[in-house]
Protein backbone atom coordinates (compact mmCIF):
# COMPACT_ATOMS: atom_id res chain seq x y z
CA UNK A 1 0.00 0.00 0.00
CA UNK A 2 1.53 2.96 -1.03
CA UNK A 3 0.91 6.55 0.95
CA UNK A 4 -2.31 7.64 -0.89
CA UNK A 5 -2.22 11.13 0.71
CA UNK A 6 0.66 13.93 1.27
CA UNK A 7 2.45 14.17 4.76
CA UNK A 8 1.81 18.18 5.77
CA UNK A 9 1.85 19.36 9.33
CA UNK A 10 2.48 15.80 10.97
CA UNK A 11 5.53 15.00 8.23
CA UNK A 12 9.05 14.10 8.88
CA UNK A 13 10.72 16.48 6.89
CA UNK A 14 14.61 17.56 5.73
CA UNK A 15 15.36 20.94 5.59
CA UNK A 16 19.05 22.03 4.21
CA UNK A 17 18.15 25.68 4.55
CA UNK A 18 18.90 26.26 0.95
CA UNK A 19 18.35 29.73 0.23
CA UNK A 20 17.82 30.72 3.63
CA UNK A 21 19.77 33.64 5.23
CA UNK A 22 21.20 32.51 8.70
CA UNK A 23 21.82 35.32 11.50
CA UNK A 24 24.86 33.48 12.78
CA UNK A 25 24.97 34.01 16.65
CA UNK A 26 21.67 35.16 17.19
CA UNK A 27 20.15 33.50 20.18
CA UNK A 28 17.06 33.70 18.57
CA UNK A 29 17.76 32.06 15.61
CA UNK A 30 19.33 29.21 16.99
CA UNK A 31 15.70 29.24 19.81
CA UNK A 32 13.80 28.76 16.94
CA UNK A 33 16.04 26.07 15.69
CA UNK A 34 15.76 24.21 18.48
CA UNK A 35 11.84 24.88 18.36
CA UNK A 36 11.21 23.95 14.72
CA UNK A 37 13.88 22.82 13.00
CA UNK A 38 13.73 19.15 11.60
CA UNK A 39 16.30 16.35 12.79
CA UNK A 40 17.14 15.86 9.11
CA UNK A 41 18.52 19.42 8.59
CA UNK A 42 21.87 19.67 7.87
CA UNK A 43 23.44 20.83 11.70
CA UNK A 44 20.59 19.67 13.18
CA UNK A 45 20.82 16.27 13.44
CA UNK A 46 20.96 16.18 17.31
CA UNK A 47 18.21 19.06 18.15
CA UNK A 48 15.63 19.05 15.24
CA UNK A 49 12.46 17.20 15.45
CA UNK A 50 9.42 15.91 13.50
CA UNK A 51 6.15 18.29 12.71
CA UNK A 52 4.51 16.50 15.04
CA UNK A 53 6.53 16.34 18.05
CA UNK A 54 6.81 20.89 17.55
CA UNK A 55 5.59 22.85 20.57
CA UNK A 56 3.97 24.81 18.22
CA UNK A 57 2.66 27.43 20.80
CA UNK A 58 6.69 27.77 21.91
CA UNK A 59 7.93 27.79 18.24
CA UNK A 60 6.18 30.17 16.66
CA UNK A 61 6.18 32.85 19.61
CA UNK A 62 10.42 32.40 19.74
CA UNK A 63 10.16 32.20 15.48
CA UNK A 64 7.83 35.37 15.75
CA UNK A 65 10.59 37.27 17.61
CA UNK A 66 13.57 35.56 15.63
CA UNK A 67 11.87 37.33 12.26
CA UNK A 68 11.33 40.33 13.77
CA UNK A 69 15.03 40.58 14.08
CA UNK A 70 15.79 39.54 10.57
CA UNK A 71 12.74 39.40 8.37
CA UNK A 72 14.94 38.60 5.43
CA UNK A 73 15.76 35.36 6.60
CA UNK A 74 13.95 32.96 4.28
CA UNK A 75 14.85 30.13 6.75
CA UNK A 76 13.52 31.48 9.86
CA UNK A 77 10.26 32.31 7.39
CA UNK A 78 10.51 28.36 6.36
CA UNK A 79 10.42 27.53 10.24
CA UNK A 80 7.89 30.32 11.63
CA UNK A 81 5.57 28.84 8.68
CA UNK A 82 6.55 24.88 9.42
CA UNK A 83 5.25 25.38 12.90
CA UNK A 84 1.87 27.25 12.12
CA UNK A 85 1.29 24.23 9.61
CA UNK A 86 1.65 21.55 12.35
CA UNK A 87 -0.15 23.71 14.78
CA UNK A 88 -3.30 23.15 11.77
CA UNK A 89 -3.03 26.45 10.78
CA UNK A 90 -2.36 26.37 7.55
CA UNK A 91 -3.83 29.75 6.10
CA UNK A 92 -1.40 31.30 9.00
CA UNK A 93 1.56 29.63 7.49
CA UNK A 94 0.93 30.33 3.84
CA UNK A 95 2.70 33.50 3.69
CA UNK A 96 6.02 32.46 5.18
CA UNK A 97 5.98 29.71 3.15
CA UNK A 98 5.29 31.26 0.00
CA UNK A 99 8.06 33.73 0.86
CA UNK A 100 10.68 31.80 1.79
CA UNK A 101 9.63 29.24 -1.14
CA UNK A 102 10.31 32.45 -2.84
CA UNK A 103 13.57 33.34 -1.23
CA UNK A 104 14.77 29.72 -2.53
CA UNK A 105 14.26 27.50 0.47
CA UNK A 106 14.02 23.94 -0.28
CA UNK A 107 11.80 23.49 2.97
CA UNK A 108 9.42 26.09 1.94
CA UNK A 109 9.06 24.66 -1.76
CA UNK A 110 8.42 21.35 -0.33
CA UNK A 111 5.87 22.22 2.21
CA UNK A 112 4.03 25.14 0.15
CA UNK A 113 4.00 23.04 -3.16
CA UNK A 114 2.07 19.90 -1.53
CA UNK A 115 -0.46 22.68 -0.14
CA UNK A 116 -1.06 23.51 -3.47
CA UNK A 117 -1.24 20.31 -4.66
CA UNK A 118 -3.92 19.34 -2.01
CA UNK A 119 -5.41 22.84 -2.12
CA UNK A 120 -5.09 23.01 1.70
CA UNK A 121 -5.14 26.46 2.98
CA UNK A 122 -4.75 27.99 -0.68
CA UNK A 123 -6.45 27.48 -3.51
CA UNK A 124 -5.41 24.27 -5.73
CA UNK A 125 -2.83 24.59 -8.36
CA UNK A 126 -0.82 21.27 -9.10
CA UNK A 127 0.96 22.75 -11.61
CA UNK A 128 2.44 25.51 -9.49
CA UNK A 129 2.95 22.76 -6.92
CA UNK A 130 4.75 20.48 -9.22
CA UNK A 131 7.42 23.13 -9.99
CA UNK A 132 7.82 23.79 -7.03
CA UNK A 133 8.70 20.35 -5.46
CA UNK A 134 10.91 20.01 -8.87
CA UNK A 135 12.92 23.16 -7.84
CA UNK A 136 13.52 21.54 -4.50
CA UNK A 137 14.47 18.07 -5.82
CA UNK A 138 16.75 20.00 -8.00
CA UNK A 139 18.15 20.78 -5.11
CA UNK A 140 18.53 17.56 -3.62
CA UNK A 141 16.11 17.65 -1.00
CA UNK A 142 15.09 14.66 0.39
CA UNK A 143 11.28 15.14 0.97
CA UNK A 144 11.08 16.84 -2.26
CA UNK A 145 12.01 14.00 -3.80
CA UNK A 146 9.22 11.50 -2.39
CA UNK A 147 6.51 14.29 -3.22
CA UNK A 148 7.58 14.79 -6.79
CA UNK A 149 7.46 10.77 -6.88
CA UNK A 150 3.81 11.15 -5.44
CA UNK A 151 3.12 13.78 -8.20
CA UNK A 152 4.56 11.44 -11.42
CA UNK A 153 2.60 8.67 -9.35
CA UNK A 154 -0.29 10.19 -8.87
CA UNK A 155 -0.68 12.50 -11.99
CA UNK A 156 -0.79 15.57 -9.71
CA UNK A 157 0.39 18.62 -11.88
CA UNK A 158 2.63 16.24 -13.84
CA UNK A 159 1.78 13.36 -16.79
CA UNK A 160 1.47 9.71 -14.53
CA UNK A 161 4.95 8.12 -15.31
CA UNK A 162 4.92 4.99 -12.57
CA UNK A 163 8.64 4.67 -13.80
CA UNK A 164 9.36 8.30 -12.75
CA UNK A 165 7.82 7.97 -9.55
CA UNK A 166 9.55 5.53 -8.69
CA UNK A 167 13.15 6.74 -9.34
CA UNK A 168 12.31 9.73 -7.50
CA UNK A 169 11.01 7.51 -4.67
CA UNK A 170 14.08 6.40 -4.57
CA UNK A 171 16.70 9.25 -4.41
CA UNK A 172 14.53 9.90 -1.45
CA UNK A 173 14.63 6.49 -0.34
CA UNK A 174 18.10 6.32 -0.46
CA UNK A 175 18.80 9.38 1.97
CA UNK A 176 17.12 7.33 4.30
CA UNK A 177 13.58 8.76 4.44
CA UNK A 178 11.62 6.65 5.70
CA UNK A 179 8.16 7.40 3.79
CA UNK A 180 9.95 7.23 0.48
CA UNK A 181 10.82 3.63 1.68
CA UNK A 182 7.47 2.49 2.34
CA UNK A 183 6.60 3.76 -1.22
CA UNK A 184 9.47 2.54 -3.26
CA UNK A 185 8.87 -0.87 -1.09
CA UNK A 186 4.99 -0.58 -2.77
CA UNK A 187 6.14 0.06 -6.26
CA UNK A 188 8.29 -3.01 -5.76
CA UNK A 189 4.85 -4.98 -4.25
CA UNK A 190 2.23 -3.74 -7.06
CA UNK A 191 4.71 -3.84 -10.12
CA UNK A 192 4.41 -0.18 -10.81
CA UNK A 193 7.19 1.45 -12.62
CA UNK A 194 9.15 -1.98 -11.56
CA UNK A 195 9.02 -5.25 -11.90
CA UNK A 196 7.30 -7.24 -9.40
CA UNK A 197 9.56 -8.01 -6.52
CA UNK A 198 8.42 -8.98 -3.09
CA UNK A 199 11.99 -9.87 -1.66
CA UNK A 200 12.95 -6.35 -2.94
CA UNK A 201 9.49 -5.01 -1.31
CA UNK A 202 10.56 -6.07 1.82
CA UNK A 203 13.44 -5.19 2.04
CA UNK A 204 12.31 -1.44 1.67
CA UNK A 205 9.76 -2.36 4.08
CA UNK A 206 11.59 -3.53 6.67
CA UNK A 207 14.40 -0.31 6.53
CA UNK A 208 11.46 2.07 7.35
CA UNK A 209 10.06 -0.55 9.66
CA UNK A 210 13.21 -0.53 11.72
CA UNK A 211 13.11 3.16 11.60
CA UNK A 212 9.77 2.95 13.38
CA UNK A 213 7.69 3.87 10.69
CA UNK A 214 4.21 2.78 11.17
CA UNK A 215 2.60 1.88 7.50
CA UNK A 216 6.47 0.18 6.55
CA UNK A 217 5.28 -2.43 9.52
CA UNK A 218 1.31 -2.68 8.05
CA UNK A 219 2.70 -3.37 4.68
CA UNK A 220 5.11 -5.50 6.00
CA UNK A 221 3.16 -7.60 8.91
CA UNK A 222 0.97 -7.72 5.11
CA UNK A 223 3.61 -9.81 3.24
CA UNK A 224 3.69 -12.03 6.61
CA UNK A 225 0.11 -12.49 6.71
CA UNK A 226 -0.21 -13.81 3.08
CA UNK A 227 2.57 -15.56 3.10
CA UNK A 228 4.41 -14.01 -0.23
CA UNK A 229 7.82 -15.63 1.42
CA UNK A 230 7.17 -19.07 1.58
CA UNK A 231 4.81 -19.88 4.56
CA UNK A 232 2.58 -17.29 6.56
CA UNK A 233 3.91 -16.52 9.47
CA UNK A 234 1.23 -14.85 11.75
CA UNK A 235 4.10 -14.61 14.85
CA UNK A 236 5.75 -12.11 13.06
CA UNK A 237 2.89 -10.91 11.45
CA UNK A 238 1.60 -10.13 14.61
CA UNK A 239 4.22 -8.47 16.07
CA UNK A 240 5.13 -5.87 13.30
CA UNK A 241 1.28 -4.96 13.54
CA UNK A 242 1.69 -4.58 17.28
CA UNK A 243 4.37 -2.05 16.96
CA UNK A 244 2.16 -0.39 13.78
CA UNK A 245 -0.65 -0.08 16.86
CA UNK A 246 1.27 1.10 19.23
CA UNK A 247 1.63 4.09 16.71
CA UNK A 248 -1.90 4.64 16.90
CA UNK A 249 -1.63 2.95 12.85
CA UNK A 250 -5.67 2.27 12.57
CA UNK A 251 -5.63 -0.32 9.47
CA UNK A 252 -2.85 -2.27 11.52
CA UNK A 253 -5.23 -2.46 14.34
CA UNK A 254 -7.98 -3.76 12.60
CA UNK A 255 -5.49 -6.57 10.83
CA UNK A 256 -4.51 -7.31 14.58
CA UNK A 257 -8.08 -7.75 15.52
CA UNK A 258 -8.41 -10.46 13.32
CA UNK A 259 -5.74 -12.59 13.71
CA UNK A 260 -6.50 -12.32 17.55
CA UNK A 261 -10.01 -12.64 17.25
CA UNK A 262 -8.97 -16.18 15.31
CA UNK A 263 -5.72 -17.23 17.00
CA UNK A 264 -3.06 -16.41 14.32
CA UNK A 265 -0.32 -16.13 15.85
CA UNK A 266 -1.50 -14.65 18.98
CA UNK A 267 -4.15 -16.15 21.38
CA UNK A 268 -7.92 -16.25 20.96
CA UNK A 269 -9.20 -13.03 22.94
CA UNK A 270 -12.37 -11.87 21.47
CA UNK A 271 -12.17 -9.13 23.86
CA UNK A 272 -8.87 -7.85 23.09
CA UNK A 273 -10.17 -7.77 18.97
CA UNK A 274 -13.11 -6.29 19.96
CA UNK A 275 -10.71 -2.89 21.35
CA UNK A 276 -8.73 -3.42 18.38
CA UNK A 277 -11.49 -3.36 15.84
CA UNK A 278 -13.08 -0.65 18.13
CA UNK A 279 -9.73 1.59 17.42
CA UNK A 280 -9.54 1.29 14.07
CA UNK A 281 -13.30 1.67 13.74
CA UNK A 282 -13.42 5.03 15.73
CA UNK A 283 -10.60 6.14 13.17
CA UNK A 284 -13.03 5.63 10.38
CA UNK A 285 -11.41 2.09 8.79
CA UNK A 286 -14.65 0.91 6.88
CA UNK A 287 -13.71 -3.03 7.40
CA UNK A 288 -12.50 -2.42 11.10
CA UNK A 289 -16.52 -1.15 11.46
CA UNK A 290 -17.68 -4.18 9.83
CA UNK A 291 -15.53 -6.52 11.97
CA UNK A 292 -16.82 -4.91 15.30
CA UNK A 293 -20.27 -4.67 13.82
CA UNK A 294 -20.09 -8.73 13.62
CA UNK A 295 -18.84 -8.87 17.39
CA UNK A 296 -21.84 -7.28 18.43
CA UNK A 297 -24.33 -8.51 16.14
CA UNK A 298 -22.80 -11.96 17.70
CA UNK A 299 -22.23 -10.90 20.96
CA UNK A 300 -18.56 -12.40 20.56
CA UNK A 301 -16.26 -10.64 22.80
CA UNK A 302 -18.81 -7.81 23.72
CA UNK A 303 -22.28 -8.14 25.13
CA UNK A 304 -24.74 -8.54 22.36
CA UNK A 305 -26.39 -5.36 21.04
CA UNK A 306 -27.93 -5.20 17.64
CA UNK A 307 -28.48 -1.08 17.46
CA UNK A 308 -24.32 -1.12 17.98
CA UNK A 309 -24.04 -3.09 15.08
CA UNK A 310 -26.78 -1.66 12.95
CA UNK A 311 -24.54 1.78 13.69
CA UNK A 312 -21.23 0.35 12.91
CA UNK A 313 -22.63 -1.30 9.49
CA UNK A 314 -24.15 1.71 8.69
CA UNK A 315 -20.77 3.74 9.07
CA UNK A 316 -19.39 1.07 6.93
CA UNK A 317 -22.02 1.61 4.07
CA UNK A 318 -21.90 5.22 3.79
CA UNK A 319 -17.61 4.79 3.46
CA UNK A 320 -18.92 2.23 0.53
CA UNK A 321 -18.09 -1.00 2.42
CA UNK A 322 -20.78 -3.57 0.09
CA UNK A 323 -20.25 -5.91 2.90
CA UNK A 324 -21.46 -3.75 5.59
CA UNK A 325 -24.49 -2.73 2.73
CA UNK A 326 -25.37 -6.26 2.48
CA UNK A 327 -25.22 -7.25 6.44
CA UNK A 328 -27.21 -3.90 6.95
CA UNK A 329 -30.18 -4.97 4.62
CA UNK A 330 -29.91 -8.67 5.83
CA UNK A 331 -30.53 -7.56 9.64
CA UNK A 332 -33.31 -4.71 8.60
CA UNK A 333 -35.10 -7.77 6.71
CA UNK A 334 -34.52 -10.47 9.26
CA UNK A 335 -35.44 -7.76 12.15
CA UNK A 336 -32.23 -8.91 14.47
CA UNK A 337 -33.37 -7.05 17.66
CA UNK A 338 -36.62 -5.89 16.93
CA UNK A 339 -36.30 -3.95 14.04
CA UNK A 340 -37.61 -4.90 10.65
CA UNK A 341 -38.00 -2.25 7.95
CA UNK A 342 -38.64 -3.78 4.62
CA UNK A 343 -37.85 -0.33 2.74
CA UNK A 344 -34.17 0.00 4.41
CA UNK A 345 -33.51 -3.99 4.17
CA UNK A 346 -33.96 -3.27 0.58
CA UNK A 347 -32.17 -0.27 0.24
CA UNK A 348 -29.00 -1.39 1.50
CA UNK A 349 -29.43 -4.53 0.19
CA UNK A 350 -29.56 -2.53 -3.75
CA UNK A 351 -26.62 -0.78 -2.38
CA UNK A 352 -24.47 -3.81 -1.86
CA UNK A 353 -26.06 -5.05 -5.42
CA UNK A 354 -24.81 -2.02 -7.26
CA UNK A 355 -21.11 -2.32 -5.93
CA UNK A 356 -21.42 -5.54 -7.68
CA UNK A 357 -21.58 -7.40 -3.92
CA UNK A 358 -21.89 -11.43 -4.48
CA UNK A 359 -23.87 -11.06 -1.17
CA UNK A 360 -26.35 -8.27 -1.80
CA UNK A 361 -26.80 -10.33 -5.66
CA UNK A 362 -27.93 -13.04 -4.25
CA UNK A 363 -29.84 -11.13 -1.26
CA UNK A 364 -31.76 -8.86 -4.08
CA UNK A 365 -32.56 -11.91 -5.57
CA UNK A 366 -34.15 -12.95 -2.61
CA UNK A 367 -36.51 -10.15 -2.59
CA UNK A 368 -37.49 -10.16 -6.55
CA UNK A 369 -38.14 -13.76 -6.03
CA UNK A 370 -40.46 -13.72 -3.29
CA UNK A 371 -41.82 -9.88 -4.20
CA UNK A 372 -40.43 -8.53 -0.69
CA UNK A 373 -40.70 -4.94 -1.77
CA UNK A 374 -40.79 -5.40 -5.25
CA UNK A 375 -42.59 -6.49 -7.96
CA UNK A 376 -42.01 -9.98 -7.82
CA UNK A 377 -40.03 -11.33 -10.92
CA UNK A 378 -38.43 -14.61 -10.95
CA UNK A 379 -36.58 -13.91 -14.43
CA UNK A 380 -34.73 -11.02 -12.68
CA UNK A 381 -34.23 -13.03 -9.42
CA UNK A 382 -32.33 -15.95 -11.47
CA UNK A 383 -30.00 -13.21 -13.44
CA UNK A 384 -29.36 -11.70 -9.75
CA UNK A 385 -28.27 -15.41 -8.66
CA UNK A 386 -26.85 -16.18 -11.68
CA UNK A 387 -23.96 -13.02 -11.09
CA UNK A 388 -23.49 -14.26 -7.85
CA UNK A 389 -22.41 -17.54 -9.08
CA UNK A 390 -20.04 -16.64 -11.42
CA UNK A 391 -18.62 -14.18 -8.75
CA UNK A 392 -17.77 -17.46 -6.96
CA UNK A 393 -20.74 -16.86 -4.21
CA UNK A 394 -21.68 -20.54 -3.67
CA UNK A 395 -25.41 -20.12 -2.23
CA UNK A 396 -25.97 -17.60 -5.47
CA UNK A 397 -24.98 -20.82 -7.47
CA UNK A 398 -27.07 -22.85 -5.12
CA UNK A 399 -30.06 -20.51 -6.01
CA UNK A 400 -29.70 -20.19 -9.31
CA UNK A 401 -29.44 -23.93 -9.89
CA UNK A 402 -32.96 -24.29 -7.47
CA UNK A 403 -34.53 -21.53 -9.07
CA UNK A 404 -33.84 -23.04 -12.64
CA UNK A 405 -34.99 -25.94 -11.48
CA UNK A 406 -38.72 -24.69 -10.08
CA UNK A 407 -38.97 -22.21 -13.33
CA UNK A 408 -39.17 -25.98 -15.58
CA UNK A 409 -41.27 -27.79 -13.36
CA UNK A 410 -44.22 -25.00 -13.17
CA UNK A 411 -46.16 -27.25 -11.40
CA UNK A 412 -44.23 -27.45 -8.04
CA UNK A 413 -44.12 -24.04 -5.76
CA UNK A 414 -40.99 -22.79 -5.56
CA UNK A 415 -39.20 -23.39 -2.17
CA UNK A 416 -38.20 -20.02 -0.44
CA UNK A 417 -35.15 -19.81 0.56
CA UNK A 418 -33.74 -16.92 3.40
CA UNK A 419 -30.43 -14.55 1.94
CA UNK A 420 -27.33 -15.92 3.88
CA UNK A 421 -26.49 -15.59 6.83
CA UNK A 422 -23.59 -12.66 7.52
CA UNK A 423 -20.26 -12.74 5.21
CA UNK A 424 -17.14 -14.87 7.21
CA UNK A 425 -14.79 -12.38 8.21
Amino acid sequence: MRLLRRMLAGATTLALGLGAVPVLGSELFHRCAAAAASQYEAGYAATGRDSSAIDTAAAIEVCTAALVEAPASAQLNAWLGRAHNASGDGARAVPYLESAAAGGNALAQTLFGDMLIVGQSVDKDMARGAELLQLAASAGFAPADDSLGLSYDYAEGVDQDYAEAARWYRRAAEHGLPRAMVNLGSMYAEGLGLDRDVVAASAWYQRAADLGDAHAQYNLGRIYEAGELGEPDYQRAAALYQAAVERNFALAANALGYLTQNGYGTEVDAAAAAALYRQAADAGIAQGQVNLALLYEDGIGVAQDFALARQYYRQAAESQNSNAAANLGRMYLEGAGGVKDLDKALEFTQRAAAANNPIGLNNLGHFYENGLGVARDTAHALALYQQAAELGYQLGADNQRRLEAALSAPTQSPVKTYPPSKIDN
